[in-house]
């Protein structure tokens, strides 16, 4: 889902980037004559050039025109370019949040599918997010019975995990698996 929205975003923006340069070089196609109104042409004091002159300036503006557009263009592509490599690391890191260490110390929020029966070692936990993890101490609930629970997962030090059940103050030790 959030590829096709960027690749949407990257079309948007490179055939605006490609438009408008285009727009402007439509509106000096030809030559100056032809392009301004013959009060425009003669308050410029274009009338006062000889036909090679004309010629001459006309192809100096077409010039300087293609030269703009290139350049809009190559910035509109290093801007969509970026934009799409800090998209994809934010996909990576929230995508494998819990297998590895990014830095983030925000807890990962979901809910668990399915009857919570409590806590207990080795017992996996499949969350909304199709993220699984198994809780790998020691530490038990029982008595708690809860269908869908919203929990939250917090990273602790050296890479520990500790899954929390909404409203219950126990925590237990989590190491994702899939």
């Amino acid at each position: 889902m959030r590829f096709s929205r960027l690749r949407m975003l990257a079309t948007a923006a490179v055939l605006l980037g490609l438009a408008s340069p285009a727009l402007a070089q439509r509106v000096v196609e030809g030559d100056l004559q032809q392009q301004m109104t013959p009060a425009e042409f003669k308050a410029a004091g274009l009338d006062k050039l000889s036909a090679a002159e004309l010629a001459a300036l006309n192809g100096w503006l077409q010039g300087k025109v293609a030269a703009v557009t290139a350049g809009v263009r190559e910035q509109v592509r290093e801007e969509v370019r970026e934009e799409a490599r800090e998209e994809g690391r934010q996909e990576v890191i929230v995508k494998n949040r819990g297998f590895f260490d990014f830095g983030s110390k925000e807890p990962i929020v979901s809910t668990l599918q399915g009857e919570f029966r409590g806590f207990g070692k080795g017992r996996r936990y499949v969350l909304a997010n199709k993220q699984e993890w198994e809780q790998t101490d020691d530490v038990t609930l029982a008595g708690v019975r809860r269908t869908d629970p919203e929990v939250s997962i917090s990273p602790g030090v050296m890479g520990v995990w500790y899954l929390q059940l909404k409203g219950v103050n126990t925590k237990a030790k989590v190491q994702r698996v899939k």
